[in-house]
C-alpha cells in the first residue's frame, strides 16, 4: 500500500513551470494526507493571481493518479504573496511586499486607466492592493474610480478610501477639480513623500503607483522615492509612442528600478458589427520594444469604447463588464505581472 512518504517523493519530482525548481523544495506543498485511497494535497502558491495555477494542479493530479492504490486526488490551493524587494530599516513602506511603478514616456496612452484596472484585477484575484495616484498636476484616479468620500484620519495618519477592493490615495482628494496647482519642485517632492508616509496603507501585497507621464522632475522624484520598486511601461503600438516609451524605460534603469515589462494599450479594435480586428495604431510596437530592451511583453489591451465609458463614469471595465475581451486582457496581464514578481521573490529568498 502506498505511503505518504512515497507521495512526497513523487511530488518532489514536479517542477514549477517557470523556475524549473521542485514545488516541494520551493515550499509550495504544505500538507499531504492519504485516507481511504484518496489523497489530499495542500498547495500554497506564491500569489493568488498565479498564471500557472491550473498547470501546477494538473501536474499534481496526473502524477498521483498514476499510482496504484489512489482513486481520487483533491487539491486545496491557497496563496501567500512573497516580497520581491528587500525592506531596509529606513524603508518608508515596510508593510508593502511589492511596489510597481507604472510609467510612460508621454501622456495619452491610457496609463492611468491601465493602472486602475490592473490594481482591481489583482484584488479580484485575492490580493491586498493599494493604488497611489502620483500625477500631482493632473490627478484623474478619483474621477476614474468615482471616489467622492472625504479622506478620513485617525489623528496620526490618513485613512485611504477603499473602492472595488483596493485602497486609493491621490492629491485629487485634497483639491477641487478646477484648482490649478502652481507648485515648484521642492513642494511637489514633499507632497509626493506625504502620499507614501502619511497614509495608513496597512499590509499590502501590491502597491501600484501611477506615475505622471514623461521623464521630468515629478516622475524622477517619485521614482527616486520608491524603495526597491519595479517598473512597468505602458505604450501604444505606433512608432512615435514606441520611441518615447523607450525613454521612460531608460529612466527607470538609470534610477536602478528593475523593469519587469511592457504593456501595449489600444493594441487593436474589434468591430462591434463584423467582429473583425482592426489595428488602428499599427501593431507590434509594444512587443518590439520589450524584445529590444530584453524585458517581458506582458500583453496587449484592445481599444474598446466601454473602457472610455467606464473611465468617465467611474466604473472600470474589469468591474462593469468582466466577461469582455478587455477585462480578460487585464486579468491575463495581472497574472503575468504577479508571476514575474513571484520569480523575483523566489530568487531573492535564495540570495
Amino acid at each position: 500500500m502506498i505511503k505518504e512518504e512515497e507521495i512526497w517523493k513523487i511530488l518532489e519530482k514536479i517542477r514549477d513551470p517557470e523556475l524549473g525548481v521542485s514545488i516541494v523544495k520551493m515550499g509550495m506543498i504544505k500538507k499531504v494526507e492519504l485516507k481511504n485511497r484518496k489523497v489530499l494535497v495542500e498547495c500554497e502558491l506564491t500569489t493568488p493571481a498565479c498564471p500557472l495555477k491550473k498547470e501546477i494542479e494538473e501536474s499534481i493530479r496526473e502524477e498521483l493518479r498514476k499510482i496504484d492504490g489512489i482513486d481520487d486526488v483533491e487539491i486545496k490551493t491557497t496563496a501567500k504573496v512573497l516580497p520581491s524587494r528587500r525592506v531596509l530599516p529606513e524603508d518608508i513602506l515596510p508593510n508593502v511586499k511589492n511596489i510597481i511603478a507604472i510609467g510612460s514616456g508621454k501622456g495619452g496612452v491610457g496609463k492611468t486607466t491601465v493602472s486602475c484596472n490592473l490594481a482591481i484585477a489583482l484584488a479580484q484575484n485575492g490580493a491586498k492592493v493599494g493604488l497611489l495616484d502620483g500625477d500631482i498636476y493632473g490627478p484623474s484616479v478619483p474621477k476614474m474610480l468615482a471616489i467622492k468620500e472625504p479622506v478620513r484620519t485617525d489623528g496620526k495618519k490618513l485613512i485611504p478610501p477603499e473602492v472595488h477592493g483596493i485602497k486609493v490615495i491621490s492629491i485629487g482628494f485634497f483639491i477641487t477639480e478646477d484648482t490649478p496647482l502652481i507648485w515648484r519642485g521642492p513642494i511637489i517632492s514633499g507632497a509626493l513623500r506625504q502620499l507614501f508616509t502619511d497614509v495608513d496603507w496597512g499590509e499590502l501585497d501590491y502597491l501600484i503607483v501611477d506615475l505622471p507621464p514623461g521623464t521630468g522632475d515629478i516622475p524622477l522624484t517619485l521614482a527616486q522615492t520608491l524603495p526597491n520598486a519595479h517598473g512597468v511601461i505602458v505604450t501604444t503600438p505606433q512608432p512615435a509612442a514606441y520611441s518615447i516609451a523607450m525613454k521612460a524605460l531608460m529612466m527607470f534603469r538609470k534610477l536602478n528600478l528593475n523593469v519587469i515589462g511592457v504593456i501595449e494599450n489600444m493594441s487593436y479594435f474589434i468591430c462591434p458589427h463584423c467582429k473583425g480586428r482592426v489595428d488602428i495604431f499599427g501593431s507590434g510596437g509594444g512587443k518590439e520594444l520589450a524584445d529590444k530592451l530584453g524585458v517581458s511583453f506582458l500583453g496587449g489591451i484592445p481599444l474598446d469604447t466601454e473602457i472610455r465609458i467606464g473611465s468617465d463614469e467611474g466604473i472600470p471595465i474589469v468591474v462593469s463588464n468582466p466577461s469582455s475581451e478587455a477585462a480578460k486582457a487585464y486579468h491575463e496581464i495581472a497574472k503575468r505581472l504577479a508571476g514575474k514578481l513571484s520569480i523575483i521573490s523566489y530568487k531573492l529568498l535564495k540570495t
